[in-house]
């Protein structure tokens, strides 16, 4: 079974709702989730040590939702990098980024684990592959024992030069070799480096582990290129059944490193309450 036997659950990105996770900001976010009718709130830990674990957690059980997290790494972060303080920075950051998500009860971690978050002055090195390799091993190993599965987003060039497509992502995870490890696919992400938004989902089947749901502009669905049609059915042809999020950003709502790190220059929406509820709406006449 695809989804790799997990439930189907439908959740959105916090900078949907906020920009910081102190308690009004985390209020918001799974608040506004909640209100909406979604099933999680993705959680951004670039800095998890900021995360307070027994707040977020009794605000999850006060609305009734859980939560999953993403993060990306820095340049003083990357694990690609040949520098070994630099890839320790970057498996401190994941293990507690793992610790964190484990605390408030979360099982799935996502995004761009394995890399800088950013443009690359050129093309990675058989050593920066190898060096990124092996730390979603260590990575896999530490979150694996918390009963953690790890997703790697595929991103497109101008965030990362290690895997930007789907066969690329599944070449990856022969590297890696742990049962934890899985690809997660972005819609935003696809509609610039694949062939289309279907055989990507269908090549990766029952190693799909998560997916992002942007639209080309990073707005409403439906009102940019992206063929969400053809994206959705090819996720019923491998019987998906795992993590969904909406993912949205926005000037209206900025998180002071995300936002500038994705170049969220635009206003593309300001009604965060409106474009949730769309977007599940949106999902689920497709699901």
């Amino acid at each position: 079974m695809a989804g790799n036997g997990r439930k189907l659950m439908l959740g959105g990105h916090a900078l949907v709702w906020a920009g910081d996770w102190t308690p009004e900001g985390a209020r918001k976010a799974i608040g506004g989730a909640a209100k909406a009718g979604y099933d999680y709130v993705e959680i951004a830990l670039l800095d998890p040590w900021k995360v307070d674990i027994a707040m977020t957690k009794d605000l999850l059980a006060e609305y009734g939702i859980t939560a999953t997290s993403s993060l990306g790494l820095s340049p003083d972060s990357d694990v690609t990098s040949t520098n070994p303080a630099i890839i320790a920075k970057g498996d401190e950051l994941l293990r507690k980024a793992a610790d964190v998500l484990h605390g408030f009860g979360g099982t799935e971690m996502c995004g761009v684990l394995y890399s800088n978050l950013g443009k690359y002055p050129g093309p990675a090195s058989k050593e920066n592959r190898a060096n990124s390799v092996a730390a979603m091993q260590r990575l896999c190993d530490y979150a694996g024992d918390k009963g953690i599965s790890v997703s790697l987003e595929v991103v497109n060039r101008y965030e990362t030069n290690i895997i930007n497509t789907g066969k690329e992502a599944l070449q990856f995870l022969d590297d890696i070799n742990r049962p934890n490890a899985f690809v997660h696919l972005d819609t935003y992400h696809m509609n610039i480096e694949e062939d289309g938004m279907e055989a990507a989902v269908l090549e990766c089947g029952d190693r799909l582990g998560y997916v992002h749901i942007g639209e080309s502009h990073r707005g409403y669905l439906g009102s940019g290129n992206v063929d969400f049609d053809t994206f959705f059915a090819a996720l019923k042809k491998i019987n998906y059944s795992g993590p969904i999020a909406f993912e949205s950003f926005s000037s209206a709502v900025v998180d002071p490193a995300l936002s500038n790190t994705l170049c969220v220059w635009r206003n593309l929406w300001s009604d965060s309450d409106d474009l949730a509820s769309h977007a599940l709406a949106y999902m689920k006449e497709r699901i």
